[in-house]
């Protein structure tokens, strides 16, 4: 019975039975709170976002992803971070004006925050941390993770990986259940 318990918890820390993911709260590029609760019926594909990155140009493909799936379950989050180079410097509303502008971006945006170092967010605790998953240090700009409904983390792409590489697609059609 100890043995099981324990087991328990290790699966229930990692989101298999209970989801912290949709009890985390953010807030909106426009300040408003950004609760994930509402995920809890999405396919989640999170993102580390940045305006002067030379990966920047995977907005459009994250754009497309988006209106491609969005009827069908998926939702994109994408998270500015200014940890790496200092390429994401602007204000919150510079971020949401760069991304509508350049990238017709309609997919939701968190506000600034740090996605390692002892400041991580919460979120990137649970998506990347110690025990998480798929554990480790966000490497650079555009480190994806996709989430199931149920807010398990079940797939962790490269920053490289472009938005609409194979692996990418068939993970979030499995997770959307479309084959």
């Amino acid at each position: 019975m100890r043995l099981f318990k324990v087991w328990l918890k290790v699966r229930a820390s990692r989101g298999f039975f209970m989801s912290a993911f949709h009890d985390i709260k953010l807030k909106a590029l426009d300040g408003q709170e950004l609760s994930l609760a509402p995920f809890s019926e999405k396919v989640v594909l999170v993102v580390n976002v940045a305006s002067k990155c030379g990966l920047t140009p995977q907005y459009a493909a994250l754009e497309n992803l988006y209106q491609q799936y969005k009827d069908k379950g998926l939702t994109i989050l994408g998270l500015p971070c200014n940890q790496f180079a200092g390429q994401e410097p602007g204000t919150e509303k510079e971020i949401a004006d760069f991304c509508e502008l350049n990238y017709g971006v309609t997919f939701p945006l968190g506000e600034k925050l740090e996605v390692n170092g002892p400041h991580r967010h919460p979120l990137y605790r649970l998506l990347a941390g110690e025990g998480a998953e798929f554990p480790g240090d966000i490497t650079w700009n555009f480190e994806k993770f996709l989430v199931r409904k149920s807010g398990e983390v079940i797939a962790r792409f490269s920053p490289r990986t472009a938005p609409d590489d194979p692996a990418v697609i068939q993970a979030i059609e499995k997770a959307l259940g479309l084959h």
